[in-house]
């Protein structure tokens, strides 16, 4: 690696996708490094600046950005041979070796002694059972099988092959729940790809009477009702107060003592802060407590909050700008949750017309903040240039990687002690 590239640290930003296992729950994170300069076009030039900038982000801490989950990151010949191997813990961390990597004999043995040292390998994009595959195979737990590239019957034969040679199947771009369903049957571990975030959408569908009650208590919270009806309305539903008193003690919060009663929750919190906890559940709702977390919560939680830190960020001192925002973060996958279309939700969900102009069209300004969100979700979209979004908004990629890692700290908190 060349010193330069660690002078290049600070023109990167994390793009981070995950991984699911066949339970659809979090298992890790693909974790990609881009520079807003190049654009996911020079894919290689990124791979280049890979071990500087996982050095750097080691140093922050790692577990920033994956929390309890693993990380696959991408290397080459040239990344596997740099020092990247000093920063980085193998538990956490699997190396991805990328499709343009050449099986020389120099490369195989470099990966048979850092597997030797306890590191994992993935194999990305694998199309056929060829020699060079074969060759990284015997190192190698896990083999990522892209499904826009692999034709069903390649992959029909393929699957098996890999997994009776006890490697562990990773499809990739997984973009909807017949796709997911397919690999499934044909034996795949694990699924990256957003089809879990896309709505099914059911003709005639209604919010749930659980959800409904969510909504209707947020609902009260913006309007003159008294924190008495408030304290009610949470009283009757019992696991949401249960939920509240949790979230009220965890660290999130920063209460120094413990917080006993709905009453005292209320006051600790106030109005504005409760609304927003009350958003996040309703994506925790479906699920039961000990069951695997929806990644759907992991998403709108994280998206939610890096807008409301890109509003705070660009309007500062504007306190209902950052509420907003957060709110159209959330809301903007609420489709996937209630697996309808986002005009129906919004018909059952009153908004305000520029909140609806960002859910819908993705205009104004916040329709602008959110769509930065989702290329930076969309890691590896060849069409998905964020650099015009950076100048047009007057970030830069220190601004947005500082945002980034802050959205991921919360987001794990959120998840890891409240929900």
């Amino acid at each position: 690696m060349s010193e330069s590239n660690g002078d290049r640290v600070r023109d990167f930003y994390v793009g981070r996708q995950p991984i699911l296992d066949r339970d659809q729950a979090l298992y890790a994170y693909e974790l990609l490094f881009r520079s807003a300069q190049s654009g996911p076009a020079r894919i290689e030039t990124d791979l280049q600046a890979t071990a500087s900038v996982i050095a750097h982000t080691a140093q922050l801490g790692l577990d920033k950005v994956l929390g309890d989950a693993l990380g696959f990151v991408n290397v080459d010949a040239e990344v596997l041979d740099s020092d990247i191997f000093v920063f980085l813990p193998r538990d956490k961390v699997v190396l991805e070796i990328v499709e343009s990597t050449v099986a020389t004999p120099a490369t195989v043995e470099r990966v048979a002694v850092l597997a030797e040292h306890g590191f994992r390998f993935a194999l990305d994009d694998v199309t056929e059972y060829g020699e060079n595959v074969q060759r990284l195979l015997p190192m190698v737990d896990f083999v990522k099988i892209n499904l826009r590239t692999a034709a069903a019957a390649e992959l029909a034969g393929l699957a098996p092959q890999l997994r009776r040679a006890g490697k562990r199947l990773m499809a990739l771009k997984v973009e909807t729940r017949d796709e997911f369903r397919s690999c499934l049957d044909l034996g795949f571990d694990f699924f990256q790809g957003y089809y879990f975030a896309r709505p099914a959408i059911i003709a005639g569908k209604k919010i749930s009477p659980s959800q409904q009650a969510l909504l209707e208590l947020m609902n009260l919270l913006t309007s003159d009702a008294d924190n008495a009806d408030v304290e009610r309305a949470i009283k009757r539903d019992v696991t949401l107060a249960l939920n509240l008193l949790r979230l009220v003690n965890t660290p999130a919060i920063g209460t120094t003592r413990k917080i006993e009663s709905v009453a005292q929750a209320l006051m600790v919190l106030g109005r504005r802060q409760l609304q927003r906890w009350l958003q996040i559940m309703l994506f925790a709702e479906p699920s039961k407590r000990g069951q695997p977390t929806s990644p759907l919560l992991t998403l709108a939680t994280t998206r939610g909050r890096l807008v409301e830190l890109l509003a705070k960020r660009l309007r500062p001192g504007q306190r209902n700008i950052a509420d907003v925002a957060f709110t159209v973060g959330i809301m903007s996958l609420m489709d996937a949750l209630f697996d309808m279309d986002m005009a129906n939700v919004l018909e059952q969900i009153p908004v305000s017309d520029e909140v609806r102009a960002a859910l819908l069209a993705r205009e104004g300004f916040f329709g602008e903040l959110l769509r930065l969100c989702e290329c930076l979700e969309d890691i590896d979209g060849e069409d998905k240039d964020i650099n015009p979004m950076l100048r047009s908004l007057s970030l830069s990629c220190e601004d947005l990687a500082e945002m980034e890692l802050a959205a991921f700290e919360w987001t794990d908190t959120v998840v890891r002690y409240a929900i």
